[in-house]
């Protein structure tokens, strides 16, 4: 049953948010979190059985995903108090995982803002609570930071087969879609249960006017995903290739054609959900900090310099997510968002290094992390967390765009620079010299 929040301010909400989890969260969990102990809340993470009441729970409260209308598994509440709910989620490590950050913050507003009844039906509530993964397929071996030069192709279902090639041993209908091409960078695509697709269906337009969208079933014939092993030990990423894969003409999202438009409701939810935490408080200088006085790192004058400077950032930064939350309220995130997503990024850097730098042993402690990612139930988890910090911290400079593309759109959409002329803007995509 939803949690009821109607009528509440930002205080009362956090309180009535607070009580909510006193109450339903098991205790240990609780406890781990308020201890801080990161082996109790690591060994939460791989019980499945709990993880997976604890998320249909969430889901069913509407505190998972608390901006979606109510009919979908939401609370209706505009962007600061979504904030509220997700601080106080985050205070207990009690949100949803970095690993459904793809469904709850960028498939579940794409289908609200583009999908019929029956989508929204069918991919909401189960989303909400937490049985549904979800990938992103978007970037390709050839169009990454110009994500608009895609090649994967859709080509419509015809009698006798898809262009002039006969299908056999796969359900097929006449209009349905075959997609063929490669994905990569796509996150969790190894253990998704679907995928949001961009495919080009008529590369006679030019290159943004020939696209389609597409809800994808993971598990249908001709999904093939390669996990790339990372720096810091994980495999999260993967590359996805797509040979004759049918996908029914009911799981296109938006009008044919339209596929960069609603990608752009994608692609901006992804650069306002990786702008750091809305609220403002404690944060990762914090606990930097504290790290550094009982290891004795804080001695040095310059550490201690460099940690007050990323604090005056970090603090920086949260109160400017919290106002740019605040002045959203329920509208679509806009292009301010690759402001804080481009300072998240490299504050996120600086805070990845002064991790290590904390540490006695430095970057050294980096043999802490195990070969599958983790940190081994032996090692200091401090040290290991500082280890995997360091060796994540560019992960923010590209994903969700590159820090050179946030750069460029900061100029022109918000600055109002004059943009770049591309002499093949308004060439068919068929006719664009390759390489």
């Amino acid at each position: 049953m939803a949690i009821d929040v109607t009528g509440q301010d930002l205080d009362a909400l956090a309180a009535r948010v607070r009580a909510w989890l006193e109450d339903n969260l098991p205790p240990h969990w609780r406890r781990a979190a308020l201890d801080g102990d990161r082996h109790a809340l690591a060994r939460i993470a791989r019980d499945e059985t709990t993880v997976r009441a604890w998320h249909a729970e969430l889901g069913r409260s509407g505190l998972a995903t608390p901006t979606w209308p109510a009919e979908h598994g939401g609370l209706g509440l505009a962007a600061d108090a979504a904030a509220v709910v997700g601080d106080e989620l985050a205070r207990l490590s009690a949100g949803r995982p970095e690993s459904d950050f793809v469904g709850v913050a960028l498939a579940g507003p794409t289908i609200i803002e583009w999908g019929t009844a029956e989508q929204r039906d069918r991919f909401l509530r189960p989303l909400a609570l937490g049985e549904h993964r979800w990938c992103q397929l978007f970037s390709e071996p050839g169009a990454g930071s110009d994500l608009a030069s895609l090649a994967t192709r859709a080509e419509r279902v015809v009698p006798g087969g898809v262009g002039g090639r006969p299908l056999t041993g796969r359900p097929t209908g006449d209009g349905n879609w075959v997609v063929d091409g490669q994905k990569v960078w796509s996150s969790f695509s190894d253990s998704a249960d679907f995928g949001l697709l961009m495919a080009r269906t008529d590369p006679s337009l030019p290159k943004r006017r020939g696209i389609t969208y597409f809800l994808l079933d993971m598990r249908s014939p001709g999904v093939e995903v390669r996990p790339l092993r990372q720096l810091n030990g994980h495999a999260e990423f993967g590359e996805v290739f797509l040979d004759g894969v049918v996908v029914p003409d009911s799981d296109r999202l938006g009008p044919e054609g339209s596929g960069w438009a609603v990608a752009l409701t994608t692609l901006m939810q992804e650069r306002s959900g990786l702008s750091g935490r809305p609220g403002v408080g404690p944060g990762r200088a914090d606990r930097i900090a504290k790290r550094a006085r009982r290891t004795g790192a804080w001695e040095d004058p310059v550490l201690r310099d460099e940690v007050m400077r990323a604090f005056v950032a970090e603090r920086a930064l949260q109160m400017a997510t919290v106002r740019a939350f605040a002045a959203l309220g329920r509208g679509e995130p806009g292009a301010e968002g690759s402001i804080r997503k481009l300072a998240y990024a490299q504050l996120d850097t600086s805070l990845g290094l002064l991790e290590t730098k904390a540490e006695p042993g430095g970057a050294i402690a980096w043999g802490a992390i195990a070969g599958d990612g983790a940190a081994s139930e032996n090692a200091e988890p401090d040290a290991a967390a500082a280890s995997e910090a360091f060796l994540s911290s560019k992960i923010y400079s590209i994903a969700g765009g590159t820090s050179e593309i946030q750069r460029n759109i900061i100029g022109e959409r918000v600055l109002g620079l004059p943009r770049d002329k591309d002499p093949y803007a308004d060439l068919p995509f068929s006719e664009r010299p390759r390489g």
